[in-house]
């Protein structure tokens, strides 16, 4: 039975795209929040340190701000395709469509894109989540989507990623993606240590923080890219055939464990090698000298030589003072 010139009744309308993810937007709206703050604060700070702290206070932020935002996004891994194919169970009419293919650490997105976007009289534009982290049964998404009625080349793409699939592709990407997860959560801990090191002038320590902040980061890279070079299952659409390539978030990641490993190393060389460069940087020596300064305005004066020989009285000299109650 069709209704509406072709259109199944059991399928609901289509679950458009939204816009922008809204964990990103918390996140990222925070780290600049934060931002501003220091932006509104930096005039009152004199001297050439203003421009090193406004350094260190920029690079914090956006390490703090990729390591916690990388954690849900869902492009590790993507892949597009376009293709003509069937839009819909039990019907022969064909679309032209973009299929995309996005993994992240906790599943799978599938894109769906009608070129153009109004074909067999519906809008063609859907993006499907298909989760496998610890809360989640990649199984029992697939199965809603199935009652749904989701278009078949979104169902067929996530397919492949399902447990009990030939490909035998979703047991390492889940456990890749659970470990890479874990390490970006210590390696978010470990910035948070490493910036109270920074604030305290612990330098070394810091810096040994941070050294430890970009290994977990690579580290975590090291784990997704285990899973990636495993064996796939082709995903063809007639002739056409999915392939995927890293995507932003692994080569964002990639990018700040090398900024990282850079400024680590540097505090590390120049602490041992040329302190005073590092003193430089962080505005010791200036904040030194203010304390000498401070703390030299408070002493007692020294008293001149002529004082101290009058000071300087023999015992028998000394006469007794009595002390009348009143």
């Amino acid at each position: 039975m069709t209704l509406w010139n072709g259109s199944f009744p059991f399928y609901p309308g289509a679950n458009a795209r939204f816009p922008f993810d809204t964990t990103w937007a918390v996140i990222i709206s925070v780290f600049l929040s934060l931002l501003a703050t220091f932006i509104i604060i930096l005039p009152g700070i004199r001297g050439r340190g203003r421009l090193f702290l406004f350094l260190r206070v920029i690079m914090g932020l956006f390490v703090g701000a990729v390591v916690l935002t990388i954690q849900f996004t869902r492009d590790w891994e993507t892949g597009w395709v376009t293709a003509n194919t069937s839009y819909k169970s039990f019907s022969r009419a064909l679309v032209n469509v973009n299929v995309g293919l996005h993994i992240g650490l906790a599943g799978v997105n599938v894109t769906l894109v009608g070129n153009p976007v109004n074909q067999v009289n519906e809008t063609i534009d859907y993006n499907e989540h298909f989760a496998w982290s610890f809360n989640a049964d990649y199984d029992h998404s697939y199965g809603e989507g199935l009652e749904k009625g989701l278009p078949n080349p979104i169902l067929y793409v996530a397919e492949k990623f399902s447990r009990h699939s030939p490909c035998s592709v979703h047991r390492q990407y889940r456990i890749a993606g659970h470990y890479a997860s874990l390490t970006l959560w210590m390696a978010f801990c470990t910035w948070l240590v490493s910036i109270l090191l920074f604030s305290m002038l612990i330098l070394l320590y810091g810096g040994y923080m941070l050294l430890l902040t970009a290994m977990l980061m690579l580290f975590s890279l090291l784990f997704f890219f285990t899973a990636r070079n495993t064996p796939k299952c082709p995903i063809r659409f007639g002739p056409a055939s999915l392939e995927t390539d890293y995507g932003g978030s692994f080569w964002l990641t990639l990018v700040t464990g090398l900024l990282c490993l850079i400024l680590g190393l540097g505090v590390i060389i120049l602490n041992s090698m040329q302190p005073e460069k590092l003193k430089l940087v962080f505005n010791l020596d200036k904040r030194r000298g203010e304390e000498k300064v401070w703390a030299k305005s408070y002493l007692p004066a020294e008293p001149s030589p002529s004082m101290q020989d009058m000071l300087m009285v023999s015992r028998d000299d000394l006469c007794e003072v009595t002390a009348t109650q009143l």
